[in-house]
């Protein structure tokens, strides 16, 4: 999980526009413009920020609706950074139905890659949720790592969402 920096006057460095308490983590929410920019997963002490713009209170009131139900689909306008390749497989994810996983290796695949390239590329969204990594597991019905771990809060994170959508992992 991310780690927040403190400065000297005990104020974050860390630019967040929302921080949005869940059941697994406490969720750093950025924007800039009209575009939905980051989300981070930070640990569940993490001091609770109000919504500095509209856009991070739709960002906000979004992730509650998926919370109440899994089957939300969000709509917000995402900036998304990232390699061309990193863009074709978050695309191939997002296209995972809720309640449902895929392999690393299925979408390797269908992009004419490896498993771990796929890895990497989840381990390098910045758009977690909205960009369901969590919905990639191992082909042997593995969990498979979460946010660049093998174990830890990570994959308990990964675990509650999948068990939140009902998935099968």
């Amino acid at each position: 999980m991310r780690k927040i920096d403190i400065s000297a006057n005990g104020e974050t460095e860390d630019n967040f526009h929302a921080k949005f308490a869940t059941p697994f983590a406490v969720i750093g929410v950025r924007t800039e413009d009209e575009w939905l920019v980051d989300i981070d997963y930070l640990p569940l002490d993490t001091s609770e920020l109000m919504p500095q713009n509209e856009l991070a209170s739709e960002v906000c009131d979004q992730l509650q609706e998926y919370l109440t139900n899994s089957d939300y689909e969000f709509n917000l306008a995402l900036h998304i950074r990232g390699t061309p390749f990193q863009r074709r497989v978050w695309q191939a994810i997002k296209a995972i139905p809720c309640g449902q996983t895929n392999s690393y290796a299925a979408i390797a695949k269908q992009l004419h890659t490896s498993p771990r390239a796929v890895g990497g590329a989840c381990g390098a969204n910045n758009i977690p949720i909205i960009i369901p990594c969590h919905r990639v597991i191992t082909k042997n019905s593995g969990l498979g790592g979460f946010m660049n771990a093998n174990d830890g809060q990570p994959l308990l994170i990964k675990r509650w969402l999948l068990r939140h959508e009902g998935a099968n992992a």
